[in-house]
């Protein structure tokens, strides 16, 4: 800090720095000049402070007189007030753009603007909202004034158009803030102390619409056709979007109707866009000084009508998709549509998100009709309970008394609050189930239990650990020297141990049934069938994770991977791995590979066998010649041609095997996509073995140049291949 009576323009006095030092009258004197002589004297870094100038006072000067900040701020010959005439006549034509332009601002706001950016610059909206209407006819555009008889576009069409939109994006904003979303980064619900109709009915809406639209028709002889269409394709989409995001009965198949309907009317709009005139002046930053808002004035976000209907198109199309998922029933197949739905790209907006959420958890049921309990209870039977007593229905609507053979189900509705006891409790219901151990000759040949739900919470933990890692690629996490560290083979391979293990047991309760019902048998034959695609998928996994994993070390190993895009001095390869494994720390079990294990599995390595896993070779030991360097390059082109024939087995399935029942499209896309990824590294390592053998005694740094581009780059955004080429 500097002080400031150091400074050649300082007082002589201190007082008269004191604002209590007052005089009757001020006196002001220009010293920019001085001031900019008296600053240079000052280092970098270096600031003047005075006692009496604070915080306070210092942002205060910054807002006053500064159009950014200050709301009051004036330009000479500009007004405070917006002197745009709302009641001044309007063409057809005119109508129409200002339709156009509110829907342009409506579709910012659904892209994270807030409304005092957007719909809420309107001079008519203000007009409608502002003062409060107490009832729907007070909300119009004449408010201090006799509704007036004439102009019937401006008070009864544009009017309806303009309550239409305002109670969709009440729809709209109440659906969204009653589910989850991330407040200001996804979504803006501040409303700077208006309502959106939120205390008037849609049907009284849905009238006046109606009304506008029997207007227009009836002024054939008075208004060119071309205009009239344009005018009832408008009010058309709005009425059918007001009853496509309406609160009540949403779980309605035919609301996918309405949202087709929309889509539908779409290309007409985009024709008739351009009968339309826009009045730029209906809309002004002006009247952000009218709303309750701590912020200071931000410019209107504009964007241009075709983006706005490439925003609505995917609203639309989303819109009537997610319905899909009221065919889905099982628990699995609601969790693969929400999974495939959400990964769609581009990702569905924020309300259609939210509308998901209410559709699979709607007043705590699932889709409407399934208890959270019976959702439980099937995906158990499924994975590992199948035609077993804990999950049969008919123990779960029974009076529970002291007798201990009526405790199992209140010992199943104990597992879904205490899931991390779920040992304790499978080895408690073992009394009630007479369960019969096993033994494994191939080991000690002890007694080996099922804990059935132990099983099943450690099986959905492994996949949640395996999507945690596969979302770090999809974000572009990793660094790029660090993707030879997958992970993801060590996750994949302990699934796959674990589904083998829940067969196993599945097969010898199968065995003890010595005459099992067809209600036995169905539920037998589903649930194997769940586990063979399970394993199907968990093997394709593991191949290809380790075919790539090979991959990367063995470019890391030729010194031809790309470095870090920014220097990273306080990083260490060991603190990263620290930092990326942290989530996975208090899910023991699985193991987490110390820094050393892993370390050893990713660097440059001959071939070994998985100790967990005696089926599946991994690269373990250091290589030292050309010829083990070559045989890493073998195994992961192996390892990627058997995971491109797993993922292409996974990609003839059924979509009723595979759980994808409703998303089957946007699924067997994913998969082909994964397929091309596997086709991709087999041609790179191709390409690599060939450059290899060219290169003779060069430097393979000087002939070999591989490139890791973005995810949104890739075939599917959760596996990286690089792309080798020849220099």
């Amino acid at each position: 800090m500097a002080d400031l009576s150091k400074l050649s323009i300082a007082p002589l006095h201190h007082d008269l720095l004191s604002p209590q030092a007052g005089n009757n009258r001020t006196k002001t004197q220009d010293i920019t000049s001085e001031f900019i002589i008296a600053a240079s004297a000052l280092n970098t870094g270096q600031l003047v402070k005075d006692g009496y100038f604070t915080l306070f006072e210092a942002v205060g000067a910054l807002e006053i007189m500064d159009p950014k900040m200050d709301s009051g701020f004036l330009t000479p010959g500009d007004s405070i007030e917006h002197d745009y005439d709302v009641l001044r006549e309007l063409m057809p034509e005119e109508v129409i753009g200002i339709m156009d332009q509110m829907l342009c601002f409506e579709m910012t706001w659904h892209m994270g603007h807030p409304l005092s950016q957007s719909l809420f610059t309107s001079a008519y909206i203000d007009r409608l909202l502002w003062p409060d209407p107490k009832t729907l006819e007070q909300a119009r555009f004449e408010r201090d004034k006799t509704p007036a008889s004439g102009n019937k576009l401006l008070h009864l069409v544009l009017r309806a158009y303009c309550l239409g939109l305002v109670k969709t994006c009440d729809f709209v904003r109440r659906r969204i803030m009653s589910e989850r979303y991330y407040e200001e980064e996804d979504f803006v619900v501040s409303l700077y102390h208006r309502k959106l109709l939120d205390d008037f009915e849609m049907a009284d809406i849905f009238t006046k619409i109606e009304d506008a639209m029997a207007y227009v028709g009836q002024e054939a002889d008075s208004m060119d056709r071309p205009f009239k269409d344009a005018l009832l394709y408008r009010l058309e989409l709005r009425k059918m979007l007001l009853s496509a995001a309406q609160l009540d009965g949403f779980l309605d198949h035919q609301r996918a109707k309405l949202w087709e309907g929309c889509l539908e009317l779409l290309p007409m709009l985009s024709q008739t866009n351009k009968l339309g005139v826009q009045l730029e002046d209906s809309f002004s930053i002006k009247v952000q000084r009218k709303l309750a808002s701590s912020v200071p004035p931000r410019p209107i976000i504009k964007i241009s009508f075709d983006e706005a209907l490439e925003g609505l198109s995917g609203i639309c199309q989303n819109g009537r998709d997610v319905y899909r998922i009221l065919d889905s029933r099982a628990g699995t197949r609601i969790m693969t549509f929400v999974l495939t739905y959400q990964s769609r790209k581009p990702q569905p907006s924020v309300y259609i998100r939210c509308l998901l959420q209410s559709l699979v958890f709607s007043e705590m049921r699932v889709l409407g009709t399934i208890s959270l309990k019976q959702l439980l209870f099937d995906d158990l039977e499924e994975l590992v309970l199948p035609a077993d007593v804990l999950v049969d229905p008919a123990n779960g609507d029974i009076e529970a008394p002291q007798d201990p053979r009526f405790q199992i189900s209140k010992k199943m509705d104990a597992f879904v609050t205490k899931a991390a006891d779920a040992e304790g409790i499978d080895t408690e219901l073992r009394r009630y189930t007479k369960e019969e151990s096993i033994r494994d000759s191939s080991t000690s040949n002890e007694e080996i239990w099922s804990f059935p739900l132990s099983s099943w919470a450690y099986y959905y933990k492994l996949r949640q650990m395996e999507w945690i890692v596969q979302m770090g690629f999809e974000l572009d996490i990793y660094q790029v020297d660090e993707l030879a560290g997958m992970y993801l083979q060590h996750l994949a391979s302990t699934r796959l141990q674990h589904i083998e293990r829940i067969r196993t047991f599945s097969t010898h309760r199968l065995k003890r049934i010595a005459k099992p019902t067809l209600k036995q048998k169905t539920s037998f034959r589903r649930s194997f069938s769940f586990l063979d695609f399970a394993a199907l998928e968990a093997s394709a996994t593991q191949s290809f994770a380790e075919g790539l994993s090979c991959l990367f070390s063995f470019l890391a190993h030729l010194g031809v991977v790309p470095t870090p895009y920014h220097p990273l001095p306080y990083s260490t390869p060991a603190l990263r791995y620290s930092l990326r494994v942290r989530p996975f720390l208090s899910f023991c079990p699985p193991e987490v590979p110390s820094y050393p294990e892993f370390a050893t599995r990713v660097s440059l390595h001959t071939l070994g066998k998985d100790a967990g896993d005696s089926s599946h070779q991994i690269a373990w030991t250091k290589i030292e010649t050309k010829d083990e360097a070559s045989s890493i390059l073998d195994f992961a082109d192996q390892a990627l041609k058997a995971a491109r024939k797993d993922w292409e087995a996974i990609s003839k399935a059924k979509a009723e095997t595979a759980g994808y029942v409703g998303c089957e499209d946007w699924w067997r896309t994913s998969v082909k996509n994964v397929v091309r990824a596997c086709i991709t590294a087999n041609i790179m390592i191709a390409k690599l073995k060939k450059a290899m053998s060219n290169a003779a005694s060069k430097d393979t740094q000087d002939i070999i140049k591989v490139e890791v581009v973005k995810s949104d780059e890739l075939y599917h955004a959760w596996w990286v291949v690089p792309r080798v080429s020849a220099k």
